[in-house]
Formats: structure tokens, sequence, C-alpha cells
């Protein structure tokens, strides 16, 4: 498996990812679960409205939420993920023996009934209670955790008193397990570390407009959800720096230079639709894309309990393999080789260059990973068009394969003038070996293909 992602090109066409994610999708679809049915106890029962509804609550936190970074958001879009795959009792199993220094989770008890939407509610609003906080998000959006848990308990008037106790307590164990979880995966303890920037030639520097402190140096040392899941992904180092004018680095960066001039429309379109900030954030723009596609695939509630989770991971996982990388390399941005190296010194790139280093491309990265995972559950699902930026104007886009939705997103920061080809190209192979590891770990998947 890990050979055959090792082996894939920085430009090669998705059908080498397909190859692999095909593995998954013809053995889940002849597995049979071994769970016995009873009355309400098959989550594939019920339909998937009360993820939807906190998918579109997280977002509006994730828009709102400040003092936290962009890719960090990454850690509470797959916390809450599992918080609500391991509330239910899926047919395809507990990955509970599988998280990365996570034990002992709350189990049910199997001569009792459940009502999964009600758990999955409950932990889904623990869990968002406990993480958005008053040091994080504006009172009215912690007011809001509340008011949708309320409002979605208010339908489940039909259920058993006893019943909906067991499956709300359940819920809420799960969320403060998981919860507690996340606290010991470093990200706290590294955020706050010291952290000097290295100097040299063809080292990151501080970039215009901002000029802002180095963001996450320490990120790639956050525990990963599953262990393993950066084994072999680390790329080996970027195209030697070089101010030469003959030299590769330097046609790399007159490359990039050169498209900055003379951005098409839709090359422009393009670079903002992928942006993310300000905006919804990069996670949060997925956590859009994975409710599109369980709204247009009309999933259950079981598998899009497994979507928002497995989605997650490779979003958490890739943010750390990638950061692990811009801090082992510290490669410098465009924008300063091009000032100071070409002699275009008021050039800015077109969407503003983020404060930490070029290599590799963390859209890349994180997109190649989120879109490996999504086609493993959905296989070809027919063309996707992303809507998510439909309340800001921007035109849609369209995507003919899930696949193509990574390559898109790390593609899309080259017109945007922040990376460099090869650092995008590399970053999807990256980010496609992370996916294909999670994959490897907690695959296959026996979930009826709709």
């Amino acid at each position: 498996m890990k050979q055959f992602l090792s082996g894939l090109p920085g430009r090669s066409t998705n059908h080498f990812v397909m190859g692999l994610v095909m593995i998954f999708i013809c053995f889940a679809s002849c597995r049979k679960s071994g769970s016995p049915l009873r009355d309400g106890w098959n989550p594939s029962q019920y339909p998937s409205d009360v993820i939807d509804k906190w998918l579109t609550l997280e977002i509006r936190l994730f828009k709102n939420a400040t003092g936290i970074s962009n890719s960090s958001f990454s850690r509470p879009f797959a916390y809450s993920g599992i918080s609500a795959y391991e509330s239910i009792d899926p047919g395809f199993g507990s990955w509970k023996n599988k998280y990365n220094g996570l034990s002992g989770l709350p189990e049910t008890d199997k001569n009792e009934k459940y009502y999964w939407p009600a758990s999955v509610n409950a932990s889904l609003a623990e869990f968002n209670r406990s993480f958005f906080t008053s040091t994080n998000s504006k009172p009215i959006d912690i007011g809001a955790i509340d008011s949708l848990e309320n409002a979605i308990n208010s339908t489940f008037g039909m259920v058993e008193p006893d019943r909906l106790n067991r499956s709300v307590g359940f819920g809420k164990s799960i969320a403060d397990a998981v919860f507690a979880w996340s606290q010991t995966d470093g990200y706290n303890e590294n955020i706050v570390l010291p952290y000097t920037l290295p100097v040299g030639p063809g080292l990151w520097q501080l970039t215009p407009p901002a000029y802002a402190k180095p963001i996450g140096p320490f990120y790639g040392n956050d525990r990963p959800i599953i262990a393993g899941s950066g084994d072999n992904a680390q790329p080996g180092p970027p195209i030697p720096y070089s101010e030469d004018p003959k030299s590769a680095f330097y046609q790399m960066v007159n490359d990039l230079y050169t498209t900055s001039k003379n951005l098409t429309t839709d090359q422009k379109n393009w670079a903002l639709f992928w942006r993310d900030v300000p905006g919804v954030t990069t996670p949060g723009h997925w956590m859009s894309i994975i409710q599109q596609v369980i709204r247009q695939t009309h999933s259950r509630l079981d598998k899009a309990a497994l979507t928002y989770a497995l989605v997650g991971i490779c979003l958490n996982d890739a943010a750390i393999s990638v950061w692990k990388t811009k801090y082992i390399y510290n490669l410098i941005r465009p924008v300063t080789y091009i000032r100071q190296v070409i002699g275009d010194t008021s050039w800015l790139s077109f969407i503003t260059t983020p404060a930490h280093p070029e290599y590799s491309s963390a859209h890349a990265v994180i997109s190649g990973a989120a879109s490996t995972g999504l086609y493993a559950i959905y296989g070809d699902i027919g063309p996707l068009t992303d809507h998510t930026w439909d309340y800001l104007g921007f035109p849609t886009r369209t995507f003919n394969s899930l696949l193509d939705i990574g390559a898109d997103a790390g593609n899309s920061r080259f017109f945007g003038g922040i990376h460099y080809q090869p650092s995008i190209d590399t970053g999807l192979v990256q980010g496609r070996k992370v996916g294909g590891n999670i994959l490897s770990s907690l695959g296959p998947f026996s979930v009826e293909k709709k």
C-alpha cells in the first residue's frame, strides 16, 4: 500500500489515487455488518438531519471564532466528527481501539435500546460547548449551541423517556471522553513555545504586508489522531535554493512571477475560491463540502457520521504532517524572492501570503488527504458543485470527481501567488500518502453505497 502511494508523481492524474481507494470501495460494498439489528439499533434507519444541522452551526462557529489559526480548525472538525461517529453503534464498527492515545471510551448496554439521533445531538452539543468558549467565541455563537441542541431535542417527543435519557447520557459521555483526549494532543503546549526564526540564504522571512509572526512552528509535533498516519509521507527537500537566473529555483519562481502578471479572470476566481480566509476557514470549507456530499447522496446517519469523522481525521493528521515539513525546510516565500532577487520591490501576491514557510503547500496536503478519504467512502457520485461561497457572490466550481477537489484546491495557490508549482505537486502526493495511511488503519468501510 505505502509503496503504491510513494510512487505517485506530483503531476499525476487522479487515477493513481482511484486505484487505492477503489480497493476499499469494493471491499466495503461486499462486506456485511455483523451487528444484530434490533428495533432502532441500526443507525442507517435514520436520516442525517441531525448531523446536517450541526455542520451548519459548526461552519458558523469556525467562521466567527477568534484566536485560532486557520489550519488549527482541523482539530475541532476531527474531534467533533469522532464524537458523532462514536456516539452511534455503526454496523461498520467502532474505531475505539485505533485512536492514538485514547482508551476506555464509554460503551452502550447491548441489552438496551438507544435512539441514535439523540445520542449524536447530545454528543455534538457537549463537544462544541467544551471547545467553543468565551475565550474564542462570541456569546451569541455559544448560545446557539444550546439553542440548536434544544431545538433538535424538541423533535424527539415520540421517543420513550428512558430510551431518550439513556441515549443523551451516552452521547455526552462520548463527547466528554473525546474532548479530554483532545486536550492531551500537545496543541495547547506547542502553540506557546518560543520560536526563533532561522536566518540564511533561501530561508523564510516574515512577509508583507503585515509581517505577522510565525504561525504554528511546533504544530508538526502534535500527536496525530491515527498512529502512523504520517509514515513515509514526509517529502524530500525542495529544489536547491539559488539566485542564478539559469537555476531551476530561479526559473520556478519566475514561472509564478510571470503568471502573476497575466492572471485571467478565471484564474483570479480560482484563487479567491480557495482563499478561505477571511471566510469559513479551510477546514470549514471542507466541512461545507462534506455537508454538500452528504446531501447530494442522501446519506443516512451512519454514513454521514463516518464522513464527518474520517475527513476530519484526514485533515487533522495531514495538517500536522505539512506543518512538520514547513518548519524543517523553512523555504522562502515567492513575495520575498521576487522583491529581493528578481527586483520587483513592490510586488505582492494576489491573495495575502500566510505567515508560515512555503514548502510544502498546506492546501495541497490537507486537501489531497481529505479528498482521498472522501472518495474512499463515496466513490464516483457524479459532478459536485461547491456552493460554499454563494453568500459572498463567488462563482461556483464544479468537480467531476471528489478527487479533483483536492487538486483544484492545491493548484489554486499557484494563481494566488503564494506557492511554487513543485511545492503544490509535492504537497498533493504528501496528503494522499497521509490519507492512504489512515485508510489502511481504519478501513475498509462496511457502508452500503447509496
